[in-house]
């Protein structure tokens, strides 16, 4: 009875468009009243900051910044470059290379709304001027920005793994992998429309001297994802230390290539600022619905629903997903994960399901749901940056979709796509 009308109220609210915020307290709210109402002056604040009180929340708004940075001191640029020659002379190749540079992207920043903001305002103009629709372009950037929460780092990584206590380098590991499997799909959606636009493929390929200092550009930047990395799988430093070092690493680059001046870097910082105050003032009301969700034993009754189905970890990760799913197309995704991953760890152990693969199937759903209408946040960032109508785009974005769907099929029915980098690499 308490988690339905719970649901309601958070689905109600929702609808009305009540900020989040507001719309999550209101819930938190009605929770406490089947509680125990007198536990409010106590509980709420301690669940709010116990729930903000972990040593590895302090890598997302360092990675923010990581991200910010680079787009300040003109990386973005340099990496693109460098995918315009990996794969521009290909037919189709702008296609190309929006995909593959939201790979690069990915390496650092581990946002989807930072790739498709970033990536869009450059190469959606740029694929126009060579043949392609507004529409497509758009969907293609709104597409492969979902690589950025995938390939490491990751934000929505870290969430789950303060969550659930899951080692952070096993779930970026686990997300290299899926992350590229999603980026040859949309390579692959791209190269079909292609050949049936009667895109003509360059006949001139690059020559060696423009690849080497093209890579020499932008060896900074593709050096960065390397540190992060292997910094962690390495045991050499936490992912929040790892994340302070690569903003180090970023700002010393910048000075010295001359392009990161102090208002540059003040401007970086107030965006982080902006975009860390919303996730965690997020993050703390989601742990106290999360404390009120386990006061009355939702997960326990939940694995007791699923139990016919726990001897299939198949079903049970498809039932899990399609929950995900829905709960992300019509709630931001920071509070999707945050309230759903308590709940479905315990049901993924009985299971016998891995916790880095539930982590990467979780988050692939999550940022599945960001092109998703009719709540996706960066559809709204692709239209808005394109310059197109939101309905358009809610017509032309489900090729994209299915793709990623077929991709997250994939590793639901093989996960050892996903633990296989983690348990090669120990």
């Amino acid at each position: 009875m308490m988690v339905a009308v719970m649901f309601v109220v958070l689905l109600a609210n929702t609808l009305l468009g009540i900020p989040l915020f507001l719309t999550l307290i209101a819930t938190a709210l009605v929770g406490f009243v089947f509680v125990d109402p007198g536990m409010i002056a106590r509980m709420m604040p301690q669940q709010f900051f116990g729930g903000l009180n972990s040593f590895s929340l302090m890598a997302i708004p360092l990675f923010i910044l990581a991200g910010n940075l680079m787009n300040t001191c003109g990386m973005t640029e340099r990496l693109m470059r460098v995918a315009r020659l990996l794969v521009g002379h290909l037919r189709g190749g702008i296609g190309h290379v929006n995909v593959v540079g939201s790979v690069f992207m990915s390496g650092v920043n581990g946002s989807a709304a930072a790739d498709a903001s970033a990536l869009g305002a450059l190469l959606v103009p740029a694929m126009r001027r060579e043949g392609y629709s507004t529409a497509f372009a758009a969907g293609l950037t709104a597409g492969s920005s979902l690589i950025g929460p995938i390939i490491p780092p990751s934000i929505f990584m870290i969430l789950y793994s303060a969550q659930t206590n899951t080692s952070v380098g096993q779930l970026f590991l686990g997300g290299v992998v899926p992350g590229l499997l999603l980026a040859l799909a949309f390579m692959a959606i791209n190269a079909v429309h292609a050949r049936r636009a009667g895109f003509e493929r360059r006949t001139t390929l690059p020559t060696r001297r423009e690849i080497y200092a093209a890579v020499g550009g932008a060896l900074p930047a593709l050096v960065a994802p390397f540190i992060i990395v292997a910094g962690i799988v390495l045991g050499i430093v936490t992912p929040t230390e790892s994340a302070a070092l690569t903003v180090l690493y970023v700002a010393v680059c910048g000075l010295l290539m001359g392009e990161l001046r102090l208002t540059a870097f003040w401007r970086a910082a107030i965006e982080t600022t902006r975009l860390t105050a919303a996730i965690f003032l997020i993050i703390g009301i989601s742990s106290v619905i999360s404390w009120e969700l386990a006061y009355a034993q939702a997960p326990d009754r939940f694995t007791s629903l699923l139990e016919p189905f726990i001897d299939s970890p198949v079903i049970v990760l498809l039932l899990l997903s399609a929950i995900t799913f829905v709960t992300g197309m019509f709630m931001e995704e920071v509070s999707a994960l945050m309230l759903l991953s308590p709940v479905f760890t315990p049901v993924a152990l009985a299971a016998g399901i891995d916790p880095v693969a539930l982590g990467i199937i979780i988050t692939l759903n999550i940022t599945i749901a960001l092109i998703t209408p009719p709540m996706g946040a960066c559809l709204f960032i692709a239209a808005a940056v394109s310059r197109l109508d939101i309905t358009v785009l809610f017509r032309t974005i489900w090729p994209f979709i299915l793709v990623a769907v077929g991709v997250l099929l994939l590793l639901i029915v093989f996960p050892g796509l996903i633990t296989w980098l983690p348990n090669t690499l120990g």
